[in-house]
């Protein structure tokens, strides 16, 4: 058996990257940029997070595999194309997380519940069915590693779908009615970067939790009537 060689968070980015968003593509793309900065500056929480981008549109682009970013130089970059398929991304993490999951603990790593922070502009493709991927995902009956989904919607994405995808229904928030999807973008990245920090600093202070941050500007989707 490996020895432990510790704790770790896997945190997983999962980006709209239709065509809505092309506008809008450069505020995402440097709010990660910012991120990466950010966490080379926590060299103690970075060590307890490995880092995974995701963009969907309509299928899965894979940015970049589960990484320690402490080893990256820079992140990729994010591209738009195609339309809303919020199935392929649910889909393409039914696959992903259990085996980077298996990956880790046969490195040795006490791995802890994967965090996945969901952003999306716009509503799912109609007449596709997300949901039956998503229930599997999130069910630890049948996915072992379920992951924590922490959901952030803007612009056209609707609060009820937001807090369907979410896991609980305080990892649900929807920007205001009427704000900028620019700023918005940057408002999520911000609380994206400070969640992410804050996670790593608990696990690496040897009190894990999952800190997560309400973006500015935002509302919770539980509380939009």
């Amino acid at each position: 058996m490996a020895d432990n060689r510790g704790h770790l968070l896997p945190v997983y980015v999962v980006a709209d990257e239709s065509g809505s968003m092309s506008s809008y593509i450069g505020d995402l793309n440097a709010g990660l940029s910012s991120l990466h900065t950010a966490l080379l500056g926590e060299p103690m929480a970075a060590a307890k997070v490995r880092f995974s981008v995701l963009g969907f549109a309509d299928d899965v682009v894979v940015r970049m595999v589960l990484a320690d970013l402490r080893s990256e130089d820079e992140l990729p970059a994010l591209s738009t194309r195609g339309r809303t398929s919020y199935a392929a991304a649910f889909d393409e993490l039914l696959t992903r997380i259990p085996q980077d999951v298996a990956t880790l603990k046969a490195e040795g790593y006490q791995v802890h519940r994967p965090a996945v922070f969901f952003m999306s502009d716009g509503q799912p493709n109609s007449g596709e069915d997300w949901r039956a991927p998503h229930a599997r995902l999130t069910d630890r009956a049948v996915t072992k590693a379920a992951p924590n989904i922490i959901a952030c919607g803007i612009g056209e994405a609707r609060a009820e779908t937001i807090l369907s995808v979410a896991t609980q229904s305080e990892f649900a928030f929807v920007s205001l009615p009427g704000s900028q999807l620019g700023p918005s973008i940057a408002k999520f990245c911000t609380a994206l970067t400070k969640s992410v920090v804050e996670s790593g600093r608990s696990l690496a202070s040897g009190n894990a939790e999952l800190v997560v941050e309400k973006p500015e500007g935002f509302r919770m989707a539980i509380d939009v009537i």
